[in-house]
């Protein structure tokens, strides 16, 4: 079985990332992993960092 899918926050903006749905519009399809997106990332709306993020629950 595989591992449920988690969420993740931006700390700056709020921005949440949900590996379940992706985000299609930044080129991350549906199901894409939290450690799958490059180290090199940043936050589609404001320009923080992939490390600046907190897993949290929905």
């Amino acid at each position: 079985m595989s591992e449920p899918f988690k969420v993740w926050q931006c700390r700056t903006c709020g921005y949440i990332y949900d590996e379940a749905e992706g985000d299609p519009g930044e080129g991350l399809a549906p199901g894409t992993r939290w450690a799958d997106i490059p180290a090199h990332w940043i936050c589609p709306l404001c320009g923080t960092p992939k490390s600046d993020f907190d897993m949290i629950e929905l």
